[in-house]
């Protein structure tokens, strides 16, 4: 039996849904994560008990550090408990199919976190399993992560709407986030990337269909200094995804007028926030003097990931 997809009745909130995009969730559902992940960050005690005895399947189909240090504590944070699943024990889709796997775990445990390649991964688990599904990471979008970062400049700069952000580099999974929740929260975002390496379409259509509604905007331009000039906010990305390796030395040539040194950081607002979802090779997309100046909140997008996925783990799996 599958799963209904259409979004439960007026007053359930998100309990008991999946969070596989941004777009799943009304600007509304997205602020209030973003608070109860600020509550849970200020007083961490307060839900030390708040998912008692739930448990969380955690599949791992990519390396990862902060994705599963943060699903792992956050999870025993609120009293629960994660079991990790990797590749030695589940090849999706080779040894077992994807929904084979999703109707074993709906009868074994509360939840499932998912960090795979295909897009098609996560949202067949969360299809056909019976219980909530929270996406990772897929190579088209990274919604954890722009909450985090949501949640990041929230604590740094109080009016998201007067907001200029620019994110410069490749139009990638963690641009799609970017893009879907800037618009949902009416912020205004430029984003500098080669024209061969720019965001899927429909994701800029939809994000700046949201914008407008919002009153916000989305721009692309191929100039990166035109995406940085004035900005507040400056956001980058490795050049070469996990699973894009082979591409690397080429990406190197594509992207090097978009690495963010002093002279490209530089036409941001002097107060700017430099902004990098992790891991970071440095000197390629972000030089030494960038990500350790002053400036930087990489390790606290790090720690905010802890924050904001604990929030999303509690609205979808509390009783």
């Amino acid at each position: 039996m599958k799963k209904k997809t259409a979004p439960p009745p007026a007053g359930k909130g998100l309990r008991g849904r999946d969070f596989i995009s941004i777009d799943d969730c009304s600007t509304k559902e997205i602020t209030a994560l973003l608070r109860l992940g600020a509550a849970m960050k200020a007083n961490p005690k307060k839900y030390r008990r708040a998912l008692d005895g739930k448990m969380m399947a955690l599949i791992f189909e990519k390396p990862s550090l902060r994705t599963r240090t943060t699903f792992t504590v956050g999870m025993s944070q609120l009293g629960g408990d994660s079991i990790l699943l990797t590749p030695a024990d589940i090849s999706l889709g080779k040894r077992e199919s994807v929904y084979d796997v999703a109707k074993n775990l709906e009868r074994m445990v509360d939840g499932i976190m998912i960090r795979t390649f295909a897009h098609a991964i996560c949202t067949s688990m969360a299809l056909n399993a019976r219980i909530p599904v929270i996406n990772g990471l897929t190579d088209h979008e990274h919604p954890c992560q722009a909450m985090a970062d949501f949640l990041t400049i929230r604590e740094c700069r109080k009016n998201l709407r007067a907001l200029k952000l620019a994110y410069v580099g490749d139009g990638n999974n963690v641009a799609h986030s970017l893009m879907l929740i800037a618009a949902k929260l009416g912020a205004t975002l430029f984003l500098g990337t080669p024209a061969a390496h720019k965001p899927d379409p429909a994701v800029m259509e939809r994000a700046g269909a949201l914008a407008r509604d919002e009153g916000g905007a989305i721009h692309w331009s191929e100039d990166p200094a035109a995406a940085v000039r004035g900005a507040d906010v400056v956001y980058t990305d490795t050049w070469a995804s996990m699973g894009q390796e082979d591409e690397a030395e080429a990406r190197r040539a594509v992207f090097t007028p978009y690495r963010v040194n002093r002279a490209l950081f530089g036409l941001a607002k002097k107060d700017a926030l430099f902004m990098h979802c992790l891991p970071a090779h440095r000197g390629e997309e972000v030089t030494d003097e960038v990500i350790d100046s002053p400036n930087s909140v990489v390790f606290v997008q790090a720690e905010n990931r802890l924050h904001v996925q604990k929030a999303i783990m509690f609205e979808l799996l509390r009783d």
